[in-house]
């Protein structure tokens, strides 16, 4: 029998992105789904207003949406996925984890605890182990395990694959799509013909995170990578995919096609949500492009290309899907690795 699920958040873009990827998932069955209370007590059908090209799931339409709240949830749920605002999440997430249910969360709170698990499957699974140190310290039974930001996601795995080469300090840029900030966060006035060269707390989080994911796990603590990450973060006219222009220093002075090659040949993870490659790259210099390279390996893919030495090391672009894999598919995977390591 499948573990089953509950997705906290339910009606929001990222919530229903998670709703679409476990309706059909192998090892997950959806259980309850809960929201605000203005869509309680309603069905998911009317309180969703589904906006995913790909239609409702019939399986979860008629579901009546609970109100957010460990209350709301039944016993036999195994594991909770969260796409809270990071506001609400902070508030309800430790009182799931407290009632004893494990939680994976895309919120943005929390995420740079010390006994909090910032985790991608391909890149850190060891971070893993930070559950345990959790569940001591705070006496909890559940566990809350989160996955990072959708630009910093899109970039750590090809720093990942950058290692072997001696990564010293990374400079990025990005150009991220409207749908990253929600249904309602950017009015078309505002966006179109235009770039909004600011987008609040998001360089801080691409420098912050991407340092614990990079770092090291010693059994007790994560240390975060040495390596210098500034970020500008820049919201543009797309609909989905962040593109990124990243400059790496390195220590060593690689060929453009030995990095090229370092990336294409990094190793993915045997979980169902994994794709095989996890970074496609592309030899057109053009490429990637978001409207052409956003849904690589199912949207689960990071898609890398324009390769090329600069004088401290290299500069490429890399590019993934903000609300698969920065965001739905990302808690999704955390989700498998959860079960896989035998935490539910």
């Amino acid at each position: 029998m499948s573990p089953r699920v509950a997705v906290l958040g339910a009606t929001g873009a990222v919530g229903q992105r998670l709703v679409r990827l476990l309706d059909p998932h192998p090892d997950f069955e959806i259980a309850a789904l809960t929201a605000s209370a203005d869509s309680a007590g309603r069905t998911y059908r009317d309180a969703a207003e589904w906006r995913l090209e790909a239609p409702i799931p019939d399986d979860v339409a008629d579901v009546a949406v609970a109100e957010t709240g460990p209350e709301a949830v039944p016993d036999d749920v195994a594991l909770c996925f969260s796409s809270l605002p990071s506001d609400v999440g902070a508030a309800v997430e430790p009182e799931f984890v407290e009632a004893g249910y494990v939680v994976s969360s895309n919120s943005s709170n929390a995420r740079l605890d010390d006994d909090v698990p910032l985790t991608i499957p391909e890149i850190n699974p060891d971070h893993l182990g930070l559950v345990e140190v959790q569940r001591d310290e705070r006496g909890w039974d559940g566990a809350l395990v989160k996955n990072p930001n959708c630009s910093t996601i899109t970039m750590v795995p090809t720093l990942a694959a950058l290692e072997t080469f001696g990564l010293e300090a990374v400079r990025v840029s990005t150009l991220q799509a409207v749908s990253g900030a929600g249904y309602s966060g950017v009015t078309s006035m505002e966006i179109l013909d235009n770039v909004l060269p600011q987008i609040g707390g998001e360089e801080r989080k691409m420098e912050t995170e991407s340092r614990k994911l990079l770092g090291e796990f010693d059994g007790a603590a994560v240390h975060d990578h040495d390596a210098v990450v500034s970020a500008s973060c820049n919201r543009v006219p797309t609909l989905d995919g962040h593109l990124e222009n990243v400059w790496a220093e390195l220590a060593d002075d690689p060929t453009p096609a030995a990095v090229a090659e370092a990336m294409r040949s990094y190793p993915g993870v045997d979980l169902p949500s994994s794709p095989d490659p996890l970074i496609e790259v592309f030899e057109a210099p053009d490429r990637p492009q978001p409207r052409l390279d956003r849904t690589v390996g199912g949207g689960m893919a990071v898609a890398a290309g324009g390769v090329q030495s600069t004088p401290d090391g290299v500069q490429y672009d890399c590019l993934a899907h903000n609300t698969i894999r920065g965001a739905a598919g990302a808690s999704v995977l955390n989700g498998e690795l959860l079960l896989e390591e035998g935490y539910m």
